[in-house]
């Protein structure tokens, strides 16, 4: 008998299965794959809340022995106007990185069976055991070679991707969910400068992305919108990603051409929602709970903190604190919570939408603050909540930062007068600017709202 089953064997599975046997509790870490092999299709990047989690767990520096460099800015182009911002920190790490996914993974499998979790590969899970009230106590699976394998324990975790079986066992309904927005390609090129800097670029229906990663590479690619996605010769993706680039950054595209792809091509989208992650007996985590497009490169992020949520609330169940439904139903809502709001930005996002000569105002006055810049990356790493940085506080401060003269147009320079031209004591006028932005804003016009 088990503290706890946790099925998959990956990021948030691994990091969840070492946490709870680093408390003291059984742990059996399955996973039908057998370490190492495969090779995930990620572009890897792990923002400063997913380092602070690295650093906690005492693993940041198996990271960083990889040789894989640090990322300190993030940065937008779209159109003429260009952003580009240092991070913000999170309790002192104000840095990202982008490992080899399969190092990472090894980095936290090799932690959980160091702290104590028992790890069984090979072993694919075809069923759920339930005791008489339809509580979850265990599982039913077998080995490769049709051995069967049956374990019990006080809890199962799914930690076993988008498509998970433990979540379509239970029947876990999806809620928010959408379909997918874009699709990507992207590879890895070698040569390319390694200046500690995302770039992403946003024009004409495109959005080409590229940043240091590991053994000396980059990463390089394009999200475009479905209808615009062809799955082509890699000579013609090639062409379609570097013509992304010539677009905007015409020196990022002749860098591009003077060096060299070493990898294929490889190609992702992804649906998104939310799944209900609780009930009697088990709980999901990472992928098998949320998915969301992976235009923000958030999903190694969220599901280290998912992790670290589902075994604080499990830890405190299995020491007798409170019951484990009224535990995992707090570690539910606390999910929700943290990633909801970057859910929705996120979903806008990968509409990969042009700018309206609004929002490129918006974009060119955060360049021109002191705060809004790093804010506005941050978002982006999910460090600020969208929430807080399209407050009314937030874009009136930022109205400040708008070029003189007529350069933001007609709308915002009567916004701007609205908000911070006319006498206080006329609250209307705040709300009809505040109104005004929203409505030009574009999806994020949502948070004023």
């Amino acid at each position: 008998m088990y503290d706890a089953i946790v099925v998959g064997a990956r990021i948030s599975g691994a990091s969840t299965a070492m946490l709870l046997s680093k408390a003291g509790y059984k742990v059996l870490l399955l996973d039908r794959a057998v370490f190492p092999g495969g090779k995930a299709a990620a572009t890897n990047l792990v923002h400063p809340p997913g380092i602070l989690r690295l650093k906690r767990w005492g693993l940041l520096d198996r990271l960083t022995a990889t040789g894989c460099p640090p990322i300190t800015e993030y940065g937008l182009r779209s159109g003429p106007v260009e952003l580009m911002a240092q991070l913000p920190s999170v309790d002192g790490v104000g840095e990202a990185y982008s490992p080899e996914r399969s190092k990472l993974d090894q980095i936290l499998l090799d932690a959980a069976v160091e702290a104590g979790a028992e790890l069984r590969t090979g072993i694919s899970v075809r069923e759920l055991t339930t005791d008489d009230a339809g509580t979850v106590t265990g599982v039913r699976g077998e080995t490769s070679d049709r051995t069967p394998v049956v374990e019990h324990a006080r809890v199962v975790v799914g930690a076993d991707g988008s498509n998970s079986t433990v979540a379509r066992l239970v029947d876990a309904a999806k809620y928010d969910a959408h379909p997918v927005l874009n699709k990507s390609h992207w590879s890895y090129w070698e040569g390319l400068p390694h200046d500690g800097r995302v770039r992403t670029y946003r024009h004409a229906g495109k959005h080409a992305f590229t940043w240091p990663t590991h053994d000396g590479l980059t990463i390089v690619g394009v999200a475009l919108p479905v209808a615009d996605f062809k799955a082509t010769s890699d000579e013609d993706r090639d062409r379609t990603v570097i013509s992304a680039f010539e677009e905007v950054d015409p020196e990022r595209a002749e860098l591009l051409r003077t060096t060299k792809r070493v990898d294929r091509w490889m190609t992702g989208a992804v649906p998104n929602f939310l799944r209900r992650s609780h009930g009697a007996g088990w709980a999901l985590a990472g992928d098998a709970g949320y998915t969301r497009d992976p235009i923000t490169a958030a999903g190694i992020t969220d599901a280290l903190r998912g992790a670290e949520l589902l075994a604080e609330a499990v830890g405190s169940a299995l020491a007798g604190s409170e019951p484990l439904d009224d535990a995992l139903a707090r570690y539910a809502r606390a999910r929700d919570e943290l990633v909801t709001g970057h859910y929705r930005y996120t979903r806008d996002h990968a509409t990969i939408a042009d700018h309206t000569r609004e929002e490129l105002a918006f974009i060119r006055a955060m360049s021109r603050s002191p705060t809004h810049g790093r804010a506005m990356v941050g978002m982006f790493a999910t460090m600020v909540h969208p929430a807080e940085f399209y407050s009314p506080a937030s874009i009136h401060s930022l109205l400040d930062h708008l070029e003189p003269g007529s350069g933001p147009g007609w709308k915002l320079r009567m916004v701007r007068w609205l908000a911070r031209g006319v006498p206080r004591h006329l609250p209307a006028a705040t709300r009809t600017a505040d109104r005004l932005v929203a409505k030009n804003l574009g999806p994020m016009g949502q948070y004023l709202v």
